[in-house]
């Protein structure tokens, strides 16, 4: 089945429109009905004891009636002195005996006589309608009177108010002129009202429909923003409008979505490069130890003792670089997938400190560099993961060995500031460029400057050490001058003395 297409404003307007005039007809009806009521009451109550003033005052009525003609003739007089009434004498039964009214108009001979018995009951309810006798349909507001001869009941005065001359005067009054321009007035105010409503509308649904059309080309788009050519609207942040506010809303959305985009777009072009790289750098180990087995499983019997010696030394040296370059790569992968669980406890870290320099003591003493570790943090404790702190520092102090020439110093520093304690690896090597410091934390990525040494670097261990330092709730910083040494630093809540005793 088709439906209509109509958009919000539309589907407003024509509900609108709709309940607007369902409720004018409405309102005019109960009005006119009311209005009608009221009059009806009003003037039933204003004229309730007529008909019992004429029996009472007139003494053709209020000695009996023998002479109809005559009482017809009373009631042409009364009608000359009242218009808006009729008059009609019934009997008992409710037949019509005399009346005031033209033969010819007179279409039915008999009175109900149920609304004239509920009226002298009880004149408390009304209006009450009775029977008029020039209508088999309508009916009217009436006065009536019991009409007695020597105590016995001969019929009742019955007595329209509102005859056939008063609807007629009411009817010209309806078709006058002046009342018609006064309802064109009415229905021209109505539909300037009706107007203002329906502009009123689309001034307060045009932002709605403004911020639907984005939403639509933003879908369309593949929720790319540059692709949608979306213009980000102003809206007010502080209005008290709820589109307005649902603006923002939207605008803030479309931001952060375009960033994730951007985000994941970025993530997907270094994961590509990353594999290739990593491709090319599996490869040439992979190479090396392929060539040197397969010189020994050809020529092994013919080598000599210490070529064979020398072909197992570089098969074993190119497996362990493999060996480490894929464990840095489940490493990395790892960390990128979000599952690591840190595993805290209570330690000291100059005690920590100490044990990792011990490692790297011999390898600084084979470059003549002078390790040192300088801390004035004794009995503070940290609560973090020790594993991956440890892993971090030694990446770092492994990077400022390599980095440094013969001579210079490696300097691990401990220093604590209230609650927080700071760890900073100090050379005085070759430092890194301005310009590349924001970058040396990429995967894969190798500063300029870079120093090789008899171990194969992929250029991961930085990128694993933020990646660490980040789960451990830290930043990584670094300050880096050329030719004169690089300090990288990171701070850790320390416990309290409190935390520690429990």
């Amino acid at each position: 089945m088709w439906q209509p297409r109509l958009c919000f404003y539309q589907r407003l307007s024509v509900s609108l429109v709709a309940v607007f005039f369902a409720v004018i007809t409405l309102f005019v009806l109960a009005s006119s009905q009311l209005q009608t009521s009221v009059k009806n009451e009003g003037e039933q109550r204003l004229h309730l004891n007529l008909a019992k003033h004429l029996v009472n005052d007139n003494p053709l009525l209020k000695k009996g009636v023998y002479d109809y003609e005559a009482l017809s003739n009373l009631f042409n007089t009364l009608m000359v002195l009242g218009p808006n009434f009729e008059f009609y004498f019934i009997d008992s039964t409710g037949k019509i005996l005399t009346h005031s009214a033209q033969k010819d108009d007179i279409v039915t001979n008999k009175i109900n006589l149920e609304p004239v018995a509920k009226l002298l009951n009880n004149s408390e309810q009304l209006p009450i309608f009775g029977t008029d006798p020039k209508s088999k349909e309508r009916t009217k507001i009436f006065s009536v009177a019991p009409v007695f001869t020597d105590n016995a009941m001969q019929g009742f005065l019955y007595v329209i108010i509102g005859g056939s001359q008063y609807d007629t005067i009411v009817d010209s009054l309806h078709r006058n002129q002046g009342v018609q321009q006064f309802a064109m007035i009415i229905l021209s105010g109505t539909l300037f009202l009706l107007l203002a409503l329906l502009v009123l509308f689309r001034v307060f649904t045009l932002p709605l429909k403004r911020l639907s059309d984005d939403m639509d080309s933003f879908r369309k788009s593949g929720f790319n923003l540059q692709a949608s050519k979306v213009e980000l609207l102003a809206w007010k942040s502080d209005s008290r409008n709820e589109i307005e506010r649902l603006g923002v809303s939207f605008n803030d959305m479309l931001k952060h979505i375009n960033s994730q985009w951007e985000q994941i777009t970025q993530t997907d072009n270094q994961r590509k490069n990353l594999l290739a790289d990593l491709s090319h750098d599996l490869r040439t180990p992979l190479a090396n130890l392929q060539g040197f087995t397969e010189t020994l499983a050809i020529k092994g019997d013919s080598l000599h003792p210490d070529d064979r010696k020398k072909f197992i030394d570089i098969c074993l040296k190119n497996l362990n670089n493999l060996k480490r370059l894929i464990d840095q790569i489940f490493e990395l992968a790892h960390l990128d997938s979000g599952h690591i669980k840190l595993k805290n406890e209570a330690f000291l870290p100059s005690e920590l400190i100490h044990d990792i320099a011990a490692k790297f003591f011999i390898k600084a003493k084979q470059k003549e560099i002078n390790l040192k570790v300088q801390t004035d943090v004794l009995d503070t404790y940290l609560n973090t993961d020790i594993e991956k702190l440890e892993r971090v520092l030694t990446n770092l102090i492994d990077n400022a060995i390599r980095h440094t020439d013969s001579g210079g110093d490696v300097l691990i520093k401990l220093i604590q500031h209230l609650d927080k304690v700071k760890i900073s690896v100090c050379d005085t090597g070759i430092g890194i460029a301005e310009d590349e410091l924001p970058y040396i934390f990429d995967a894969r990525y190798q500063a300029s400057n870079n120093k090789r040494d008899a171990t194969a670097h992929v250029g991961l261990g930085l990128a694993i050490s933020r990646k660490l330092i980040n789960l451990l709730n830290s930043k990584m910083n670094v300050a880096s001058e050329l030719g004169k040494g690089t300090t990288f630093s990171f701070e850790l809540e320390a416990m309290s003395q409190g935390r520690h005793a429990l």
